[in-house]
């Protein structure tokens, strides 16, 4: 199971009630129109999924480039853009810009309105500007309808209104990513880099027991970064590297999950590290928790629940919705002499949007096989404002 899932099944629950209300009628909306509170993830852990929709099957694997385009006939979808980029000066940020799409039927439905749409989409655009000690956060919602929202294969191009990630020739790479809101802003160019990880088994990633439970993923996790971003009124060119997480899927969560910490981690010694540890109710990390370790010279190993290590440590305490994040943490690969410390480069890194999630850039040091090594990237946790 993947952390995006688990996010976007609360996602949608909250996307639904804006729906019935009538409250995309009219194109996109900010979220402090909606006036709702945040979903619980714990709430909407459970339940069966609604058939019709399309399944990952065993032995299915992503096929690029067809795949980075949409996938209207499963449930959920997601183009998650993280990264972590510095000026000529050292000064750093970290950015998050992520596409949701969540289909509401499993069919088209005939209607005769030019709004009509059977798909939702929404945007989460994040910046940390960590020597400034500012954290802005923005999200937007629309229907798929009338060319608010949607996604292309070829060229490549996934959108929301102005906010948009699209390939600048006719291959994938290199790709424009660029978002903007009064108070911040990003314009980057995503190099080719890593070749993709195709995450779980070649591409097929299981999510529990029953046919059909399970995801298509795959993820770039090394892109170099350039580009421009704003913090009000000021400009700062920057460069860096981007990690891209791509998944569909249609898919019911386990009734004993509360939530996951899910890392993404590029090392300066050149290798790459994924993980996700679900946690279940009783405090343990579900058996499904797994991951990949990408090593410098492109070969995957891959990472089960055993084979790491993840101790919590210090919690930053949320003053606006009181959720107690562990922001700190030691991941440990013993088969790989890997040992690194994470930390956040910002503690209030928190997504209090539709639903509230802890999402930020990070630091790693630590050692691997006796040498020193360091690194950067994201941590993402979920189900801490709702504790069991």
């Amino acid at each position: 199971m993947s952390r995006s899932h688990l996010l976007f099944t609360v996602l949608f629950a909250g996307l639904l009630v804006a729906v019935l209300a009538g409250l995309l009628w009219s194109g996109s909306r900010e979220p402090s129109a909606l006036d709702t509170e945040a979903i619980s993830v714990i709430d909407l852990l459970g339940g069966e999924d609604q058939p019709g929709y399309q399944r990952a099957r065993p032995g299915q694997r992503p096929g690029l480039p067809a795949d980075h385009g949409p996938h209207p006939d499963f449930r959920s979808e997601w183009w998650y853009f993280t990264g972590n980029l510095s000026s000529e000066t050292g000064r750093h940020f970290g950015f998050q810009l992520t596409f949701f799409r969540f289909a509401l039927a499993p069919q088209p439905v005939q209607r005769a309105s030019a709004w009509a749409t059977r798909q939702l989409w929404m945007a989460h655009l994040a910046l940390t500007d960590t020597a400034g000690g500012r954290f802005f956060s923005r999200e937007r919602l629309a229907r798929g309808a009338q060319g608010l929202a949607g996604a292309e294969a070829r060229p490549f191009r996934v959108w929301l209104e102005d906010w948009s990630a699209a390939s600048l020739y006719e291959g994938f790479l290199p790709l424009r990513v660029a978002a903007s809101d009064p108070d911040f802003a990003l314009d980057l160019r995503l190099e080719p880099g890593r070749e993709p990880v195709f995450q779980g088994d070649d591409g097929y990633s299981a999510k529990g027991p029953e046919p059909g439970n399970a995801s298509l993923y795959y993820s770039y996790t090394r892109m170099p970064a350039a580009g421009v971003v704003r913090v009000g009124g000021e400009r700062v060119p920057v460069n860096g590297l981007a990690w891209l997480d791509r998944e569909w899927s249609t898919s019911a969560l386990g009734p004993d999950l509360a939530g996951w910490d899910w890392f993404s981690i590029q090392l300066d010694d050149g290798s790459d590290l994924m993980f996700y540890g679900l946690r279940r109710k009783d405090g343990g990390m579900d058996a499904l928790s797994a991951g990949t370790l990408v090593e410098p010279d492109g070969r995957v190993v891959r990472l089960s629940r055993d084979s790491v290590n993840l101790e919590p440590g210090e919690r930053w305490h949320s003053p606006a919705t009181g959720a107690a994040y562990p922001v700190r943490w030691t991941l440990t690969i013993p088969s790989r002499k890997l040992r690194l410390a994470v930390e956040p480069r910002l503690e209030h890194q928190e997504m209090d949007l539709s639903v509230r999630y802890w999402e930020g850039a990070i630091q790693v040091r630590g050692d691997r096989d006796g040498r020193p090594v360091s690194g950067g990237g994201y941590l993402e946790m979920t189900g801490y404002d709702h504790p069991h």
